[in-house]
C-alpha cells in the first residue's frame, strides 16, 4: 500500500513540476507594438512541428525560428497579407491555422456537411427499414419454432 502511496505522490511531483517550468515565449523584439503584430500574424499560422498549435504558441525551435523570420519581415516593411503569402508559399496551405475557402480546401470546407446529410439518409433509411419489418407478423411456423424454444407448449387461450 505504501508504494502506491509514493507511486502517487511522485506523479503529483512531477506534474506540479511540468507546470511550474512552463513559461511563455520570450519576446525577442525591443518594440512592443512591433512585438504584438508578430503575435497576431503568428496566431494565424500553424506550428508545422506541433500541428496542434498556433506559432505564437509554440515553444518548438521552427516556431520560434518563424517569429523571428515574421519580425525580420516586419522590419523590412512587408505588410501582413504578403508575409502569409510567403508561407503559404513556402509551407503550403496547411501553415494557415484558419485555411482559405479555394479549390484546394473545397473538400475540407464541405466535406463535414456532405458527411452529416449521408449519415441522416442512412439513418433515415435505416429506421424506415426496421419499422416495416416490425409491423411483419410472425408466420405460424415461426411461431412454433419460438414456443419450442421457449418451452412453451400451448397459449393460455386455447
Amino acid at each position: 500500500m505504501r508504494k502506491y502511496l509514493a507511486l502517487i505522490a511522485l506523479c503529483c511531483a512531477c506534474l506540479t513540476a511540468q507546470h511550474a517550468l512552463a513559461t511563455e515565449a520570450p519576446t525577442l523584439a525591443n518594440d512592443p507594438a512591433l512585438e504584438q503584430h508578430v503575435l497576431e500574424i503568428a496566431q494565424e499560422l500553424r506550428c508545422l512541428v506541433c500541428q496542434n498549435e498556433t506559432i505564437a504558441a509554440s515553444h518548438a525551435d521552427l516556431a520560434v525560428d518563424l517569429r523571428q523570420q515574421i519580425r525580420t519581415k516586419l522590419q523590412e516593411g512587408e505588410t501582413p497579407a504578403q508575409i502569409r503569402t510567403f508561407m503559404v508559399d513556402r509551407y503550403g496551405e496547411f501553415v494557415l491555422y484558419k485555411p482559405r475557402l479555394s479549390t484546394k480546401t473545397l473538400l475540407l470546407w464541405i466535406g463535414p456537411f456532405v458527411l452529416l446529410v449521408l449519415g441522416f439518409i442512412v439513418l433515415w433509411r435505416t429506421l424506415r427499414q426496421r419499422a416495416t419489418e416490425a409491423d411483419t407478423p410472425l408466420s405460424e411456423h415461426d411461431v412454433q419454432r419460438a414456443r419450442a424454444l421457449l418451452g412453451i407448449t400451448r397459449e393460455k387461450g386455447e
